[in-house]
């Protein structure tokens, strides 16, 4: 097979890595892809933003399945469109995807589902939203409604934060047109985990819970990021939990999207809160998780290609999924400035001294007259495995200390005090 995969972060780059190790594949593109790609296949210099531009480069190079990574390319119907032209593609449709790319549609079809969640309430207008806020008390939350590279979510501690908040999201278009609408939400109190299920349209098969990690500092600290890191699976989501997620939310939004006419195929990811009234839904995503998918597919026994083509097959009820009993912790190293402005063509040192068995997915990072320099935001994860998550996360991040590059910083409390 030829796979062509749609991204160029981390996430890519593990996914990559495990569609590799498929005897069914032969060929890897990834757009466009990452210094830690090129090493996996070829990278292609296009945009994840160019539908017609992607489509092209499938049907020149004849591809077998296209792999999309990020939400953006889903949220504009690339699926729908290589579908039409007869080429097969793993994620949700346009209209399936909406449970991501717009927040109020998602919220909708949990009240109307009694699918667990935080109370809120959404607003077109600064000055509706600004009376309400007025009237709340912190802490609370504000959403974007639309796609801000999962930043668009901003707990304030304080009335004074929130309204800052909304301002910036819906006078200062910090998130441009994702803002024009937003979500004022209850803030919900307990543990915070990454529920993933496979889905294709009609059944579910639930992968390993993780954790991330979405401050930018330690002691979650600083502003939201796209995630500073991850682990697992999560010790605290036992079996029986894991049942409850699958009959309370995930099988029911499922059917919910069923019975809107948009069948659901691909990844289903729902952000939890482990509340003590039991989970509820803090957000849904449309795709595999970042930083979760570099702390999961290493777990992961049973080929991904097998899975993806029961999932497009509608068959997904008779593949048995096996993962590892070992635990996964990731650990991203950042530019400095991140998620705000910061430099980038620095080189990257020490990626030729960590131990063997230690994993590096690439993110924000391209070759340079031979050497490997910093490109984005997140540049690295570096991820680790041990029979128990303390032994993980000693191996994580004593690789973490033999890499440099000017600026370089990362959360040292991953994994910590679970």
């Amino acid at each position: 097979m030829k796979v062509m995969l749609v991204g160029g972060g981390a996430r890519e780059h593990a996914l990559a890595w495990k569609l590799s190790q498929s005897p069914k594949v032969e060929e890897i593109f990834a757009v466009p892809g990452n210094a830690g790609t090129a090493l996996l296949g070829e990278n292609l210099p296009l945009s994840t933003s160019d539908i017609s531009g992607l489509i092209q480069a499938a049907e020149e190079r004849r591809v077998d399945l296209v792999v999309v990574g990020p939400e953006a390319p889903l949220a504009s119907g690339l699926v729908d469109e290589l579908k039409s032209r007869g080429i097969p593609a793993f994620g949700p449709s346009k209209k399936a995807a909406e449970i991501e790319s717009s927040k109020v549609f998602a919220k909708e079809l949990m009240q109307k589902n009694g699918i667990p969640c935080a109370r809120s309430k959404s607003f077109l207008s600064f000055e509706e939203a600004e009376t309400y806020l007025k009237s709340q008390s912190a802490p609370i939350v504000v959403k974007a409604d639309g796609l801000a590279g999962g930043k668009g979510s901003i707990v304030a501690s304080s009335l004074g934060e929130a309204l800052e908040a909304l301002s910036r999201i819906m006078r200062d278009k910090i998130f441009g047109s994702a803002g024009d609408r937003v979500l004022i939400e209850e803030y919900l109190q307990g543990k915070e985990a990454s529920f993933f299920a496979f889905a294709d349209g009609e059944n579910l098969t639930p992968m390993i819970p993780a954790c991330d990690y979405k401050r930018a500092l330690d002691g979650d600290q600083g502003p939201n990021t796209g995630g500073m890191g991850g682990y697992s699976p999560s010790e605290f989501f036992t079996p029986q939990l894991s049942a409850q997620v699958m009959e309370k939310i995930m099988r029911p939004t499922l059917e919910a999207l069923e019975g809107e006419g948009r069948p659901y195929k691909g990844v289903l990811y729902a952000g939890l809160m482990i509340t003590a009234e039991g989970p509820k839904v803090l957000e849904f995503n449309c795709r595999f998780g970042d930083p979760e998918t570099q702390v999961t597919l290493p777990l992961l026994h049973t080929d991904l290609v097998d899975i993806i083509q029961a999932v497009l097959d509608n068959r997904l009820k008779g593949v048995k999924i096996e993962w590892s009993s070992e635990f996964c912790v990731g650990v991203v190293l950042a530019s400095g400035g991140y998620p705000g402005s910061y430099r980038t063509g620095f080189p990257i040192g020490g990626l030729d001294s960590l131990d063997r068995d230690v994993l590096v997915f690439h993110a924000g990072t391209r070759r340079e007259e031979g050497k490997v320099v910093t490109s984005g935001g997140r540049v690295l994860t570096v991820v680790a495995r041990g029979k128990n998550l303390a032994e993980a996360r000693a191996k994580a991040y004593s690789n973490v200390e033999r890499i440099n590059f000017e600026g370089c910083f990362y959360r040292r409390d991953i994994a910590l005090r679970i």
